[in-house]
């Protein structure tokens, strides 16, 4: 099987992704409450802009504006019955840009969690759960994604559910969790524990990591805790653009271009393959990122003490991966906006 991603992820050293969905759309007018997929069609031109700023930026990939595209996010907003319409489409949209480019972008298609909490703690079954993944995945493969991309996931069994209905869609998947809680996911994952899950279930990603959490510093201390594991499958980091702030009735993140273009270094000197930006992540920031990773050389695997001095202090003592701890520094007030 060859497709553009795989194409760049066995020929590129290292691959730049794209930034933040919602913050962008959120600056071109979307409110809060609104479905960002609902400007699949509706807004056509936005979504269009959105993805060109990542292709812009010089990143190698982006995501689909489908994070919220199954049955169950859907339902919030009487869409239901629209999944395989809205993802055919988000992805259309993102074929189009891709392939007018001059260079090669993979579209990914975003499939974040469900929202709601699976059996045996909570309700959803994981049949039912296979099933809204696959009839996602499949309007995701008839719009053109090179790839499916779960992001943003907590529990191991929603991930199990995810790759099984990946592999009813017979479509090359990645897949990564945010680790926002003390270093853990919102269940309590690790990232030793999710290096392990990728290797235990039968549908297996090109590409295992983590994705939005808590910051920069706290995500590179989660890479360097997949590549403790020995994995030779591909890592993505796709950290905040610093920590999240109250200012002016609007959520504000704190890092600059200078900061993500140091911690996409970071990253990828500790372990990334795929390195891309979340929440606050803009154009500007992903324009940091590109020059960064093409100018400055590959270094030793940074400690936690270096990355505390660059990027800033954890949020947590540890990540429960075990000796993990590194010593509580302030930021840096330059790196700040």
């Amino acid at each position: 099987m060859t497709n553009t991603f795989i194409d760049l992820l066995n020929s590129k050293d290292v691959l730049l992704a794209d930034g933040a969905t919602g913050t962008t759309l959120f600056n071109m007018g979307l409110q809060a409450g609104d479905a960002p997929e609902l400007w699949n069609v509706d807004k056509p031109a936005k979504i269009k802009a959105l993805y060109q700023g990542a292709v812009d930026a010089g990143s190698d990939l982006f995501l689909t504006n489908t994070f919220g595209g199954t049955t169950a996010r859907l339902k919030l907003h009487n869409a239901q019955d629209r999944v395989f319409e809205l993802n055919r489409i988000g992805a259309e949209l993102g074929r189009e840009v891709a392939d007018k480019s001059a260079r090669q972008i993979a579209v990914a298609g975003s499939v974040g969690p469900t929202g709601e909490i699976m059996q045996p703690v909570g309700e959803l079954s994981h049949a039912l759960a296979v099933e809204m993944f696959h009839e996602q995945a499949e309007g995701l493969k008839a719009g053109g994604v090179d790839v499916l991309w779960l992001e943003t996931i907590s529990a191991p069994e929603e991930f199990r559910a995810a790759a099984e209905a990946f592999a009813l869609a017979d479509m090359p998947w990645c897949g990564t969790m945010s680790f926002d809680t003390a270093g853990r996911t919102m269940m309590g994952v690790t990232s030793s524990a999710l290096a392990d899950l990728v290797e235990h279930i039968d549908n297996k990603p090109l590409a295992f990591g983590a994705n939005c959490g808590t910051g920069a510093s706290d995500i590179l201390r989660t890479v360097l805790g997949f590549a403790a594991q020995g994995t030779e499958r591909a890592i993505i980091s796709k950290g905040n653009a610093g920590i999240p702030k109250y200012v002016d009735g609007h959520i504000h993140y704190d890092g600059t271009p200078a900061l993500m273009g140091e911690y996409a270094v970071m990253a990828r000197d500790s372990g990334a393959k795929i390195i891309g930006g979340c929440c606050g992540t803009l154009p500007d920031h992903l324009r940091a990122m590109r020059e960064a990773l093409d100018t400055q050389p590959r270094a030793a695997r940074p400690t936690l003490e270096k990355i505390v001095d660059a990027l800033g202090p954890f949020s947590s003592a540890g990540d429960g991966t075990g000796d993990d701890v590194a010593p509580v520094r302030e930021r840096r007030g330059r790196r700040k906006s």
